[in-house]
């Protein structure tokens, strides 16, 4: 017999982001943007090892679930290095005025 294909449910666990200034209140705003995205790269690591880890045990229930993992660490790491990138870029033009 065919099972009927199942609704998709709402995303639970998704987060709002919290403020800048809420993530680190002794550093500068620069520098909490820089920790905050830090700190996301590190949480969908652990996360994308998790559902590894599962995965390969067999106490994953939804194979799926890895590939979204895996997708979102590779947009917060993408972020991460565009923010890389301004912040040289930025330091590069500030470098080249001449006072």
């Amino acid at each position: 017999m065919i099972t009927p294909i199942e609704q998709l449910a709402p995303i639970s666990g998704v987060k709002s982001a919290k403020p800048v200034e809420a993530v680190r209140g002794d550093q500068s705003l620069f520098g909490a943007v820089f920790q905050s995205a830090i700190d996301n790269v590190k949480q969908t690591d652990l996360e994308v090892r998790e559902a590894q880890y599962l995965l390969s045990t067999g106490q994953l229930d939804n194979p799926a679930s890895l590939n979204i993992a895996m997708e979102k660490e590779s947009i917060a790491l993408d972020l991460l290095i565009q923010l890389r990138n301004k912040a040289m870029d930025v330091y590069s033009e500030l470098t080249r005025i001449s006072l």
